[in-house]
């Protein structure tokens, strides 16, 4: 297993989605989001190739992977670094990623928390 290293622009995602889930469907709704997007994550520590790189190559950022929340419209998008995975956002499957992941920073963060 690989190092998970999420950037606070995606611990700020999880929490805001999360937040959003229990609003809208209760409490109980939020929690199964919170555990599927934690599984989500793990899975992606275990094997960082997992992930598709398909829309990572179609805005040219050929290293950016993406991996589903399972159940949930929403996706986890990722960099695998030598020592640890980038988790760079959660984002929704229908936004304008092209437009927001451009605008993140894709530079390797050398002062990220680890999350083990």
């Amino acid at each position: 297993m690989k190092r998970l290293a999420l950037r606070s622009r995606a611990e700020v995602d999880l929490i805001r989605i999360t937040q959003w889930y229990g609003r809208e469907g209760g409490p109980r709704l939020g929690e199964r989001f919170f555990d599927e997007a934690q599984a989500a994550v793990a899975r992606i520590s275990a094997m960082p190739g997992i992930g598709s790189s398909r829309i990572g190559g179609l805005i040219g950022m050929k290293s950016l992977r993406s991996w589903p929340v399972h159940r949930f419209p929403v996706r986890w998008w990722y960099i695998e670094q030598q020592d640890c995975i980038d988790v760079i956002r959660l984002l929704a499957e229908r936004q304008d990623l092209e437009a927001i992941l451009s605008a993140e920073p894709i530079d390797p963060v050398q002062s990220l928390p680890d999350l083990d």
